[in-house]
């Protein structure tokens, strides 16, 4: 399969260049996924999807284009080029425009193994999505189940350019869920839990994920609300990546050149605290977001993108990296429909020395969020503020649940006053561990 794509996207190339394009890149999606969902016991979806997706991008001067097929006969692939060349000879010039030079391309990379070559069957996930259900139930307290998920999914990858380079990969994804209530009318409370990894052998036991979330349900049961003051809040693991996740954007190169992020002129200082250390990794194996080269065939490298508290670097491709003088640092992450864009790869934030509990016990009185809602962060200014729920904090423990409360400050203060715990876990492809942050502003009662 991957010498077949390789071979359609050169032909692709070949094609534009014959029809007058300068340069020319293409990239190559193809995906099939299988999901299924069982709720009370009984069936409630099963799903199969399979999809193919071809994208173009011609370059005739300055000026560029893209465009984006699902076909893949001669004729549509003839009509494909023909757009594509008349579109780039249309359009506005872009002078930041271009693919990379030959000595940037990835001209070997290693094995990540991102591909189990299992296919589970229906019967398989319908047991596992089963299972897992059958343990959140039978948590004491829960009267009522949202269902239980159990997913698979392959895509491989190619992207092929006309300055030489030529390369191709398969990525798998397994996941599992369940969402449970707990608790009898309007006193009812939910809560989930999941795993996902991209191969099987590493997903959390069914009857794990299942128990985990009837427990968590259970214990938010007779929610109040905490006072308003300003105190310590911690992040659970769960809502934690949220921070990462805004720090990516606010350091992402189109938002630099643009001048519309609260970081743009913070490059090389310290926004966090000593000790602070942010690594993005595209090469970690089996990583949830690792990839053996970026959008644009550039070879990425692990960097620290915060260093000791002071942040190193921009998240760039090479539009963003050419229009602020510097070079691409390989982030760049593209569809078949658009052009290139930089995003992270597996972003993590290094776990500290003390436990949860430690934090937690440092604490008179504060905040314990598991849940946060809405999405008032501004990426302009660093203005933060969110909906939340989880556990009063007082004496050092978590006192009893807590719902409708609103935390907010600025993102660079709390970068300021952040401290990690010791369980950093890697779950999302951008993971912190449970993180403290005093001084936030608590609205409640």
């Amino acid at each position: 399969m991957t010498a077949d794509l390789l071979s359609l996207l050169d032909d692709c190339i070949g094609r534009a260049l014959k029809a007058g394009a300068d340069a020319a890149d293409a990239l190559a999606y193809d995906s099939q996924s299988v999901n299924v969902a069982r709720r009370l016991n009984q069936p409630e979806r099963l799903e199969r999807s399979e999809s193919r997706d071809l994208g173009l991008r011609v370059l005739i001067g300055k000026r560029q284009a893209m465009v984006s097929t699902s076909e893949r006969t001669p004729e549509a692939l003839a009509a494909l080029v023909e757009r594509a060349v008349t579109m780039a000879r249309a359009v506005p010039e872009d002078p930041y425009c271009g693919l990379a030079d030959t000595d940037q391309i990835a001209k070997s990379w290693p094995d990540l193994d991102l591909a189990d070559p299992a296919e589970p069957s229906v019967d398989q996930l319908i047991a596992l999505a089963t299972e897992t259900e059958q343990a959140a139930l039978a948590v004491p307290g829960v009267t009522n189940s949202e269902g239980a998920e159990a997913s698979w999914g392959r895509s491989d990858i190619a992207l092929v350019a006309s300055n030489g380079f030529a390369g191709a990969y398969g990525v798998t994804h397994f996941s599992l869920s369940a969402a449970v209530l707990a608790g009898t009318g309007t006193g009812m409370e939910r809560d989930y839990d999941y795993t996902s990894a991209g191969h099987a052998a590493d997903l959390r036991p069914a009857a794990e994920v299942g128990r985990s979330a009837g427990e968590r349900a259970v214990r938010r049961l007779n929610p109040r609300k905490g006072a308003t003051a300003t105190l310590p809040v911690v992040f659970d693991w769960r809502v934690s990546s949220g921070l990462l996740g805004s720090l990516s954007g606010a350091i992402s190169g189109p938002s630099i050149a643009r001048g519309t992020s609260f970081l743009r002129d913070k490059l090389g200082e310290e926004i966090f605290g000593p000790g602070i250390e942010i690594v993005d990794d595209p090469h970690l194996v089996r990583g949830h977001r690792s990839r053996p080269f970026d959008g644009e065939g550039v070879a990425p490298a692990k960097r620290a993108i915060v260093e000791n508290g002071r942040l190193t670097t921009w998240l760039l491709d090479l539009r963003s990296a050419r229009q602020l003088g510097l070079k691409t640092t390989g982030h760049a992450s593209r569809g078949t429909g658009g052009p290139p864009a930089p995003s992270p790869s597996n972003l993590a934030l290094m776990p500290g020395p003390k436990s949860p509990e430690a934090l937690i016990g440092e604490i008179e009185s504060g905040l314990y969020v598991t849940e946060l809602m809405g999405m008032g962060v501004n990426g302009v200014t660093g203005d933060y503020s969110r909906g939340a729920a989880g556990y009063w904090i007082e004496k050092g423990k978590l006192a009893y649940p807590v719902s409708e409360m609103t935390i907010a400050s600025n993102l660079k203060d709390m970068y300021k006053a952040l401290t990690p715990a010791n369980d950093l876990v890697r779950r999302y492809g951008v993971d912190a561990p449970t993180l403290r942050i005093d001084g936030m502003m608590i609205a409640g009662r």
